[in-house]
């Protein structure tokens, strides 16, 4: 029989499930590491203004997802006020409105902000270019200045950077002097490339560092060379580029704060940065996903808790289809091991194991006494699962009355699993006798403790809780162990004889 569909099916599922962990690195920065700290920044914008008693209607544009930063969380606090933000092709806003406001007016906005690594150059229209018209003499000093500027160039970036150039330092003549004296500076340099056919625009930002207060935006000239690039310029300087720290608060060309009904207007701006853990720092866009961002995240936290313990159990079948299938290791049951497994988790290990070994010695000894009643299979295992439960009942007390509060947790055996672990081992210690026990019993209790130590691996805990693309992987794996018919490794203990001679 062809094993084509079988190998397809395992490299299908190892694609899928490689694909959608690296898509949830790379696009949303899920981190590989459970402490990988990431950058965020915490900035607030205070608005100030004096009302007139009128209706007042506030505008601030406001940040969006961009090239480095994330907006993690937004805040407002604006009492009496009505608040909508508002979306069109110029960008975000938030826009508060009152019927009545007298006085001194204070609006807080707040963003969090997350470092991003993603580098990525956003795709943005560039503006249409506009009708510039001069007045004397403006329009023979405008010219002057675009044709030295255009004759040092040699494409769009070179020749905004000549024509800041033009405007400062020691290469500022006349003609430059003359424009400066009727408009400022940025504006200017904007109509300057229009009027050269160059598309740009004039962009508000805000220079990012750590414990400032009441900072300003700063302008820049934002250059187009085709539809699909673009690079910013200092107005002051010509320096190209745009800094690490520079965060673009306006982009549309349009005013970052409109008031109307009031009067003194100005936007301050204050700024924090911390580190925080990577995974609480996108938590809160997991929690939005969408079917192709599928995320544990958008459930409640307590279900949240319930899986990730739940996914954890793909890891335990690995451990034990790999120490059954290809190790050779003998367990009383299939995955007995895992459950048990997950009660060390719960209870710690060294706990766990003396509950676990005391449990069923004690219910090994009042099963040998069952076997003399002759009772049926039903009836039998129902005496043992009631034993199994007065048996851990009478440890947790013995144990709380002693101090022992670790004892308690032996509560969290699964208690049918023992009870069918007991009868399992009775029968084998009838019909193969105590050393089989101890074989089978023993591998359980390896397998179950080396389950326990890949399961509760804080790295492991991680990327199975954030990576669910990590179960069709080890799927695979698990697919692939299951068609091997070779020798186990504990079995080649019959070819020592062999290598003696």
């Amino acid at each position: 029989m062809s094993r084509l569909p079988f190998y397809l099916i395992v490299g299908l599922l190892l694609v899928l499930g490689v694909g959608t962990s690296l898509h949830r690195h790379i696009q949303l920065e899920v981190p590989w590491t459970p402490g990988e700290q990431r950058l965020v920044w915490e900035v607030e914008a205070v608005v100030d203004f004096t009302a007139l008693g009128s209706p007042v209607r506030v505008d601030l544009a406001l940040p969006s997802h961009q090239r480095g930063y994330r907006i993690l969380t937004e805040n407002t606090a604006s009492p009496g006020y009505g608040l909508s933000f508002l979306q069109d092709e110029t960008g975000r806003r938030a826009q508060w409105s009152i019927r009545e406001a007298a006085g001194s007016q204070q609006l807080y906005y707040s963003v969090r902000l997350q470092v991003t690594e993603d580098r990525r150059r956003q795709n943005i229209r560039p503006p249409a270019l506009r009708d510039i018209s001069w007045e004397r003499p403006y329009d023979t000093a405008a010219a002057n200045v675009i044709e030295r500027a255009w004759a040092r160039s040699a494409d769009p970036y070179t020749f905004a950077r000549e024509l800041i150039h033009e405007l400062s330092g020691e290469r500022q003549g006349e003609n430059a002097r003359l424009l400066l004296t009727q408009f400022e500076r940025s504006p200017l340099v904007v109509r300057l490339l229009n009027e050269a056919g160059v598309p740009a625009r004039e962009v508000s930002g805000l220079l990012l560092d750590d414990g400032r207060r009441r900072q300003t935006l700063t302008p820049w000239i934002q250059v187009f060379e085709n539809d699909e690039s673009w690079t910013l310029f200092d107005p002051m300087t010509g320096a190209q580029g745009q800094p690490e720290n520079l965060l673009l608060w306006e982009t549309g060309g349009r005013a970052v704060l409109e008031v109307q009904g009031g009067t003194n207007s100005r936007v301050t701006f204050s700024m924090l940065s911390r580190s925080q853990p990577a995974a609480a720092a996108v938590r809160s866009q997991l929690a939005d996903d969408t079917l192709l961002n599928f995320s544990i995240h958008s459930l409640p936290l307590e279900e949240q808790a319930l899986f990730q313990t739940i996914l954890l159990i793909p890891i335990g079948a690995l451990v034990v289809v790999f120490l059954r299938i290809l190790v050779g290791i003998k367990t009383s049951g299939t995955f007995m091991p895992v459950l048990i497994a997950l009660a060390f988790i719960q209870t710690t290990l060294l706990t766990g194991l003396i509950g676990f070994l005391l449990i069923v010695s004690v219910g090994l000894v009042i099963r040998n006494y069952l076997s003399y009643l002759n009772l049926l299979l039903v009836a039998r295992v129902s005496a043992v699962i009631i034993t199994v439960i007065a048996i851990i009942s009478i440890f947790s007390v013995l144990s709380y009355r002693v101090g022992l509060n670790a004892g308690l947790t032996i509560t969290f055996f699964p208690m049918i699993i023992l009870a069918w672990t007991i009868e399992r081992m009775s029968i084998l210690w009838e019909e193969e006798g105590p050393k089989q026990v101890l074989i089978q019993g023993g591998g359980s209790l390896v397998t179950a403790v080396l389950a326990y130590l890949a399961m509760n691996n804080p790295w492991i805990r991680h990327i199975t809780f954030n990576f669910l693309g990590v179960q069709l992987i080890i799927m695979a794996m698990i697919l692939l162990i299951g068609n091997y018919t070779g020798y186990r490794l504990l079995e080649l203990r019959r070819f020592k004889p062999v290598t003696e001679d």
